[in-house]
Formats: C-alpha cells, structure tokens, sequence
C-alpha cells in the first residue's frame, strides 16, 4: 500500500489530470455507476466533530476520514486533519492512504477549474478571491497553474491577512500582479475580473451583487445552512449549477436562504452532458463537495504513482 504524505499527495494530483477526471466522476455519479452515500457527521464534542465520506466505483472505492476541531490553535495542531483509504472494489485490498486536507483542497480546487472550464464564456485571464485560507490559497495556485491567471485581487475582512495572502503568492508567483482591497470595497466598485470566486464562512453575502454579466462567480466555502456567500438577488438573476444537487439541497446555505426554484437549478453532470446550452448571462456555479471527487482524486493519484 502506498502511504503518501502531504507533499507526496499534492504531486500525485496535477490539475492537468484531476479535471477530466472529476468531470468523469460527475456523469458516472449521475448515471449511478458510483455510489456516494451522503457524508457521516458525528460530533465529538462542542467544538469537534468526525466527517465520515465514502464512495464506491466499479474500480475502486474511497473513504474519507475528517476531524475538525475548531480549538486547535490552542495546542498548536491544525483544526482539520484526516486521510483518504484507497481500496480495490473487487477484493478490498487497501491500496493507497492519501493527505485527506490536501485531496480536499486540491479536489475542491479542481472542481472550481471544471466549473470554469464549463460555464465561463473565455479563459480567465483575471480573478477576484474573496477569502484568505487554505482553500484560498489552492484556488490561486490552481488558477495559475491551469489557466494561467495573472491578474488577482484578494480580498477578505481582516487587512492584515489580506496582505500576507498577497505577499505568500507573490512569493510562490512572482510574475502576478496581485491587488488587496477592503471586502466593504466591494458593494461600492467591483473590478473588472473574469472570475468572481468566494471561499469564506461567513453568514452574510459577500459576493457582489453587481457584477459583469459575463463574469463567472462561484461560492465554494459556504457549506452550512447558516453560511451565506451570494446575494440572493444574483441568485434569482442567474442561471444556478451546483456540483451536487444533492448534497446543495441540504447544505448549500446560499440557496437555501435565498428559497432558490431547486427545479430550475443543474447539476454539473447535465451541464457537462449539453443540457444547458448557452446561458446569458453567464451562470453562478456553487460548490458543497461530494465523495465521488475524492474518488476521482484517488485514481488520479493511483495512474501517478503507477
């Protein structure tokens, strides 16, 4: 069995290949041909709990394994830590144990890239982030690395975090051009960007509400009922896709706030499948995660290490 720890995992899952391969998983989750039951929550105490996910695919099958203890920093430890166990279908056999933090990022990431690749009207050349964290920092990366982003703005309500994110990606790309702003800037004048992605937890809209109508926003870090990223009114003046409409229905606290019409909302499968067409104005893809992209994560990591 291979046992990879965090950089091992993050140089087994190149963007180049888990993007074709999660929008496989897509239309094998939509089809059935995977089984993803909805994730395990079992609370461990007032600031902790175990996220069980698993996956199973005529090849392979995943769990994933997730504690998240909101107190860590005290103890100088992570807050979310855990691992995917990578299995053969057929007999079970254990194959692989991957960095569970890192195959969350980089898959969320690359789930991002597919929406992108999928929804927007041209190749981003330029992205608005709303969000300092680690997801953050692997969607920057990940824009860089894919499309070849050059233009950013980064901002966030903490000023202080926003130019240390500024300067930690100048540091790993140093040809960007990288600008903070204020998040309150934001309701004022919104950039000219391409790409509008939020990665935050916060219970309020941060997300413009005007923004180009060919410009792509995407909310990734809302993923409780009680966590708001888009307006509602952006919401009900677009087309909406979500990568799981299952798992949306239940934690996608943007729509669910906003009473968003779930018959008018798709599924990244029936985009992918043609069921769309053109959308004008573009349309707002959020994202909650599903276990089928750690599968698909898995057998990227699995062709790598072959």
């Amino acid at each position: 069995m291979h046992i990879l720890d965090q950089a091992r995992t993050a140089a087994a899952l190149p963007f180049s290949q888990l993007v074709p391969a999660l929008a496989q998983a897509a239309r094998e989750l939509a089809d059935g041909a995977i089984r993803a039951p909805e994730r395990q929550v079992v609370t461990i105490d007032a600031a902790s709990v175990l996220l069980g996910m698993p996956a199973i695919g005529a090849d392979i099958g995943v769990t994933k394994l997730i504690t998240v203890h909101a107190n860590n920093a005290a103890h100088g430890l992570p807050a979310i830590q855990g691992e995917v166990i990578v299995f053969d279908t057929a007999s079970g056999r254990r194959l692989a144990l991957l960095d569970g933090p890192t195959v969350t990022a980089r898959r969320t990431a690359a789930m991002t890239l597919l929406g992108i690749e999928t929804l927007a009207p041209k190749k981003p050349r330029s992205a608005l982030i709303i969000g300092t964290g680690v997801q953050a920092a692997a969607h920057a990366d990940a824009l860089v690395e894919h499309f070849g982003v050059a233009q950013f703005w980064i901002a966030a309500r903490n000023a202080a975090g926003v130019d240390a994110f500024c300067s930690s990606l100048r540091e790993r790309h140093a040809q960007l051009a990288v600008q903070p702003l204020a998040a309150d800037a934001l309701q004022r004048e919104v950039p000219e960007t391409d790409v509008v992605i939020a990665l935050t937890t916060s219970k309020t809209a941060v997300i413009p509400a005007s923004i180009s109508p060919q410009t792509l926003a995407i909310g990734v870090g809302a993923f409780k009922p009680d966590m708001v990223e888009f307006p509602p009114a952006l919401l009900h003046a677009r087309q909406i896709v979500v990568d799981d409409l299952a798992g949306a229905r239940h934690e996608a606290g943007d729509l669910i706030q906003a009473n968003v019409d779930w018959s008018r909302v798709r599924d990244i499968a029936s985009v992918l499948a043609g069921q769309l067409g053109h959308a004008s104005p573009v349309p707002v893809f959020k994202t909650v995660g599903q276990a089928a992209w750690d599968l698909a994560a898995a057998r990227v990591a699995l062709q790598t290490l072959d």
